[in-house]
């Protein structure tokens, strides 16, 4: 009986693999319903305090914007992920002038900040393949597979606790996976992780009616106000050499989408 918390992990780790949309093998220790869950509440925490602060949304006409464009998006997002037309889509700026970054929990859950807009001035273009590009970390469940990450390293604690009936395991492990989640933004995305989500964010924003070309565009853009001051998103978006000629080799397989001039759905969020 001794070995029984160490065969609860090699079973756990061999059941807990999933497969991305690009068919790239992933480790799933929290699966994608559970990073949906905690990451709801992760965002309610992150958010609350800046509410009372007047910080969220604070200048409307930007909220707005950031919305249309991500509405456009989620729209053909969910056509391609139907699955995803059950999560509770929400988008809200913080207002941090000198905060450049953006991120998508897991189950829609998305925030910009305001340094974003102001210093990087993009179009409604550029702007959508920031948004394409959060909107597809989690279309991929990259927030399941960093919260899978960050919790491994307590597998063997959680199995201790599991194999000997612990009846405090349930909450304490929920605990971990919220803040696992407010974490997963923070952490920085592997480089397969950040290939996917350029492949699919561009072509979602394709799809929505954004030039694809706008993600090189947006990278020249994200690298000079990076070479003048820290810029949060790079840190967790790592931008290697090769990045702008990958996304340049990627533009014309998706400009047919962009030039397509069918019914593009809105997704429209809750009040």
């Amino acid at each position: 009986m001794k070995h029984q918390p160490a065969l609860f992990l090699v079973v756990l780790f061999l059941s807990s693999c999933a497969t991305s949309p690009t068919g790239r093998s992933q480790l799933m220790i929290v699966s994608p319903e559970q990073a949906i869950s905690a990451s709801r509440q992760a965002y309610v925490q992150t958010l609350q305090p800046l509410a009372k602060e007047g910080k969220i949304d604070a200048d409307p006409l930007m909220a707005e914007r950031v919305r249309y464009v991500s509405g456009r998006i989620i729209g053909q997002a969910v056509m391609l992920f139907p699955h995803t037309g059950s999560w509770d889509w929400t988008v809200k700026v913080i207002n941090d002038p000198k905060t450049v970054n953006a991120w998508c929990m897991a189950g829609g859950k998305i925030a910009v900040y305001s340094g974003l807009i102001i210093k990087l001035n993009p179009t409604d273009d550029e702007l959508a393949q920031v948004m394409a590009h959060e909107i597809a970390h989690a279309l991929a469940n990259h927030s399941a597979e960093k919260m899978s990450v960050a919790l491994a390293s307590q597998i063997g604690i959680m199995g201790v606790a599991v194999a000997t009936a612990n009846s405090d395991y349930g909450s304490a492990a929920m605990t971990g996976s919220v803040l696992a989640a407010a974490l997963a933004v923070q952490l920085p995305n592997s480089r397969t992780a950040e290939t996917e989500a350029d492949q699919i964010g561009i072509e979602l924003a394709a799809r929505a009616g954004y030039n694809p070309y706008a993600a090189v565009s947006l990278w020249q853009k994200m690298e000079q106000v990076g070479s003048r001051s820290p810029v949060e998103f790079l840190s967790t978006h790592p931008s290697p050499g090769n990045r702008q000629a990958a996304l340049l080799s990627l533009a014309p397989r998706y400009m047919a989408f962009y030039q397509d001039r069918s019914y593009r759905p809105m997704y429209l969020f809750r009040q």
